[in-house]
């Protein structure tokens, strides 16, 4: 089942990434192809907090990859075992803008979204 990335998610790290490569060609080098990495890191109030970062860097003998919206995504497999159905949204709000987890292995979240206990 994997990540899964909303529309809105997906264009939002469309628009960073044409942001990055787009700085890149200002600064006379070529941009190289980044990837979408999601994984889960041990801390946070709940337990394991959620990790979302773009990288040149793939490692095919740990990370599974896969494509959606024209957004490249990574995820190590250790980490995929706790985010295997998570949705992951982009929120645009008064209070706030964001990506926002939606996680059903979370048997806890801490209030501010950001970690969770499995």
């Amino acid at each position: 089942m994997a990540v899964i990335l909303t529309e809105t998610a997906a264009r939002e790290v469309k628009n960073i990434v044409e942001l990055q490569h787009a700085a890149a060609r200002k600064d006379g080098a070529e941009p190289k192809p980044l990837y979408l990495r999601v994984g889960v890191k041990g801390g946070g109030c709940s337990g394991f907090s959620y990790s979302l970062d773009l990288t040149e860097n793939m490692n095919e003998e740990v990370d599974e990859h896969w494509q959606q919206d024209g957004v490249d995504i990574v995820c190590d497999s250790k980490s995929l075992l706790y985010l295997d159905g998570t949705k992951i949204d982009f929120k645009d709000e008064v209070m706030g803008r964001g990506f926002v987890f939606q996680n059903p292995n979370a048997t806890s979240t801490c209030g501010c979204g950001s970690s969770f206990s499995a």
